[in-house]
């Protein structure tokens, strides 16, 4: 197309070269997207029939003030999530502020000082080190309650370990749990195959044992989600997939009915627990994220899909690479140099629509143990849903991308990136 191409040269910049690689990468993998369309078109029947099964209507757009009482919204929205998660009761709340918060309710709402708590992915997402208590004292996370924490690494080839599993859990275990992400590790994201696989081997040995997932980025990537294929009890965040990038804060936890239940008191207060809490008037936008987040899953994951197949195409070590099959909305790339990561990430940022004139730096972010660059030019403030890319900066120095509320504006991104690492004196081919 003539005409786009010279539009992107004149307006933004792009070189012809840069712009004749994303379209060569995207003939390259487009045979990919069908099965995806596939994938998204039955998950908005999904969301569609939950919708449909609690008849929603305009009086749950409504809220209340004080306490909450009998909001019908809030019971509204957080029946559909039950639906379409297949769960007994859920959870979904403005007042969990991130996803970090939904898991550290999740892990804290079921375990008591004595119990032992299993990951089973290797290391948690940065965050949950201090709610874990790996890294920081004192600050009240789950160890310094005398929840007694052992981590099981993936084996060599990126997969669970059963034979360390099988010889980690005892009497004492409570809690087994996965991260489904790729976050900031160098793996393919756990497949709804290998959860169901995990689930099945942990109730074996012990059916009392409570199953989580943190499910942050894996929404409607499949048309099954973890509490489909055994799995007791998931989080997430609703500025991630399933707001649809509308929902403007909050996060979710949906499962067993008797979980939720210990969840919701550790979220207000014993004896409260779901019963109050405001929605701020903000129904409506989550009820409307949520219906949109199929086709917005699809074309992040369809972006991030173009993406690792440029990199390739460069010569980069990518992961998951653009034939594997997808968990998740990131896709990692192994940029190698601090500046190539910053380079990246300020293409990633010209190809916002706010704050696209920002060049984003480096900066020491609670919760990290490394200086992270981010970078996303949202609507909402750090909603991953909507194109992104960040990383911390430490060796090997990986750059994760993902989002994009459309696949053009996904694509877009891509040659940004590519753009600026061009511009910024890095070979590329």
């Amino acid at each position: 197309m003539t005409q786009l191409k010279e539009y992107l040269k004149n307006e933004f910049f792009i070189d012809e070269e840069v712009y004749e690689l994303v379209q060569k990468a995207e003939r390259a993998v487009e045979s990919k997207f069908y099965k995806l369309d596939e994938t998204m078109e039955f998950n908005q029947y999904k969301v569609l029939k939950g919708f449909h099964a609690n008849k929603i209507s305009d009086v749950h757009f409504r809220w209340n003030t004080g306490y909450g009482y009998d909001d019908p919204g809030r019971e509204a929205l957080e029946k559909v999530y039950s639906h379409i998660f297949g769960t007994e009761d859920a959870l979904v709340r403005p007042i969990i502020v991130n996803g970090t918060h939904a898991l550290t309710l999740m892990f804290s709402g079921i375990l008591r000082p004595g119990d032992q708590f299993i990951y089973c992915s290797g290391a948690p997402y940065d965050t949950l080190e201090e709610v874990i208590g790996i890294r920081g004292e004192n600050q009240g996370s789950l160890m310094d309650f005398g929840i007694v924490y052992r981590q099981i690494e993936l084996n060599e080839n990126g997969k669970i370990d059963y034979d360390v599993l099988k010889n980690t859990i005892t009497r004492e275990t409570r809690l087994c749990a996965l991260q489904r992400a790729t976050g900031y590790g160098w793996r393919k994201a756990i497949t709804m195959d290998e959860i169901k696989e995990w689930a099945s081997f942990v109730k074996k040995i012990n059916p009392e044992i409570i199953l989580a997932v943190d499910n942050c980025y894996g929404e409607f990537l499949d048309v099954l989600e973890p509490t489909d294929v055994g799995v007791d009890v998931m989080a997430g965040s609703l500025i991630k997939n399933p707001g649809g990038g509308l929902a403007l804060t909050g996060g979710y936890v949906a499962g067993r009915k008797d979980i939720i239940k210990s969840i919701a008191n550790r979220m207000t207060a014993p004896g409260i627990g779901g019963e109050c809490g405001l929605t701020f008037g903000q129904t409506r936008t989550m009820l409307q994220g949520l219906f949109q987040a199929p086709k917005v899953v699809n074309g992040a994951v369809k972006g991030a899909i173009l993406l690792a197949q440029v990199f390739k195409m460069l010569g980069y070590d990518v992961c998951p690479a653009p034939n594997d099959e997808r968990s998740d909305i990131i896709q990692g790339v192994r940029l190698n140099q601090k500046e190539a990561v910053i380079s990246f990430c300020k293409g990633v940022q010209e190809a916002a629509p706010v704050d696209a004139h920002v060049a984003p730096v480096p900066w020491d972010m609670p919760g990290y143990e490394d200086p992270v660059i981010m970078a996303a030019g949202a609507f909402i403030q750090g909603s991953s849903i909507e194109l992104s890319a960040d990383g911390p900066l430490r060796a090997p120095y990986n750059v994760y991308f993902q989002g994009g509320l459309t696949y053009e504006h996904a694509k877009f991104g891509v040659m940004k990136a590519v753009q600026a690492l061009r511009r910024d004196g890095f070979v590329l081919q």
